[in-house]
């Protein structure tokens, strides 16, 4: 473990609040926080390291609940390595991986062979799902919920295919799961039947424009509708991924706090920046599933996400070769890699003025502590884990191949100028990203969660309870 540190003369984004102030941190747990510099009595160890700040962004690290790194057996795509090498040069401090990997992590023997390699591997924290499928619920049933973040059900079919489609298994899985149950929801009936009208007119070479109109808004509500109307019948908690239409909000709520919610939705980053308009420059590039839609889906989920109806903001970083994104699109897969630019991008709607800073980090940092119930992160607390990030909000820098760390080498942000840049990550109290250079010789921590929710004593503060 590194030497005591202070990081002083910090712009602090915590809980709902930014003050001028620093952070004490030592054995990489925060043990002081003070609202502007420390008082002259306070003793610090004389080995204890000082960061002035200069009045950056201080935040909780970013906890994105929706990746995949590709590992085991795509890693041509990217790996455990790379792409948490990415994300925490980003700003993300811990992140939770999906189970379409090759063999899927469909039980839990290989799921404990995923988080051996990211004790090896990994630069951030992290979590790996357990993927459903339609003959795995004796695997489901004896997950340990204090151990793994949840169970991916895809309603839908994606990279990997993993579908679930018997509704008895779909009802068994929302009945006996132990785990927060994260669902892909797209009704697969609705996008074959709308696939086949377009390779009736177009055959092999369907432009990557038809994309939201194959996987449409009918296909995406229509699913989650079913996933909404099983957890409610089953008493479940459930996620709703990467929402990706305003027609969805109307299955959450925003009248009481996250804490208290059992069905809660995300939405990515992709769905706030690009609209359907964008397929002319980008083409295959911003080919995601669910497809990214019309301005009136972006400007509804931007306002949802403001109004508390979206509960938190991921990525859905999901990697391919250029190569593979070249292809026609039939044989083009879906996804891209966004862990390095999500948190910037954010800063960047900041600076426009359409979102606060602590808007930011209570969906990117608190909201996912929250929701997976992750003990001791996401927050700037005293006794919490110190995984911290320094964000220059007057450093402009433009995304070029020479600065993209994604072992795939491209982004969907090229050539795209932001104007802050993350300089410094902690992750554990280690300082693992400073201003380009990577210290790799702590690994991250497998995370472990406290049960459904933590308090979110901030909410009842508001509310008056």
């Amino acid at each position: 473990m590194n030497n005591p540190f202070y990081i002083c003369n910090a712009l602090i984004v915590n809980e709902n609040k930014r003050f001028s102030g620093g952070v004490f941190v030592q054995q990489g747990i925060i043990s002081e926080i003070f609202v502007g510099n420390a008082p002259p009595d306070f003793h610090m160890p004389a080995e204890t390291i000082i960061i002035d700040a200069k009045q950056k962004y201080l935040l909780p690290g970013v906890i994105d609940d929706h990746v995949h790194f590709r590992e085991p057996g795509l890693t041509a795509k990217g790996d455990i390595y790379t792409e948490s090498r990415a994300a925490v040069s980003g700003g993300i401090t811990s992140y939770m991986e999906m189970p379409n990997t090759i063999p899927n992590a469909t039980t839990l023997k290989i799921l404990e062979e995923k988080f051996e390699l990211a004790s090896r591997k990994s630069l951030a924290n992290y979590s790996f799902f357990l993927g459903a499928t339609n003959s795995n619920i004796s695997e489901i049933e004896q997950a340990d919920p204090a151990k793994i973040c949840g169970v991916k059900l895809f309603m839908g079919t994606s990279t990997g295919n993993m579908m679930v489609d018997d509704p008895d298994v779909l009802k068994a899985i929302f009945a006996r799961s132990p785990l927060l149950i994260v669902v892909h929801a797209e009704e697969d009936s609705i996008i074959q039947q709308n696939l086949s009208e377009f390779k009736a007119k177009f055959g092999e070479d369907i432009p990557a424009s038809a994309h939201p109109m194959i996987r449409n808004a009918e296909a995406c509500f229509s699913s989650s509708e079913k996933a909404v109307n099983l957890a409610r019948e089953n008493n479940s908690r459930l996620h709703l991924a990467h929402l990706s239409t305003v027609k969805e909000l109307d299955l959450l709520q925003n009248d009481i706090p996250l804490s208290e919610k059992k069905i809660t939705g995300e939405v990515c980053i992709h769905h706030l920046w690009f609209d359907d308009r964008d397929y002319a420059d980008l083409g295959s590039l911003i080919q995601w599933n669910p497809a990214i839609k019309t301005s009136q889906d972006r400007e509804g989920l931007f306002a949802g996400l403001l109004n508390d109806k979206i509960d938190l903001i991921a990525t859905d970083h999901a990697p391919h070769l250029k190569g593979e994104k070249d292809n026609q699109y039939t044989g083009c897969p879906s996804g891209g890699p966004l862990v390095q630019h999500s948190l910037v991008a954010m800063f960047g709607f900041f600076q426009l003025g359409k979102i606060s800073a602590e808007k930011i980090v209570d969906k990117m940092c608190h909201a996912p502590a929250i929701l997976y119930g992750v003990n001791n992160r996401g927050f700037i607390r005293k006794g919490y884990a110190a995984d911290l990030v320094l964000v220059d909000p007057d450093s402009p820098w433009t995304v070029e191949p020479e600065n993209i760390l994604y072992k795939c080498g491209w982004s969907p942000f090229m050539g795209v100028t932001f104007k802050s840049r993350v300089t410094h990550t902690w992750v554990n109290g280690n300082l693992v990203y400073d201003r380009g250079n990577f210290n790799e010789a702590e690994k991250g921590e497998r995370l472990v969660f406290n049960g459904p929710h933590p308090p979110d004593p901030l909410f009842l503060k508001e509310k008056g309870k």
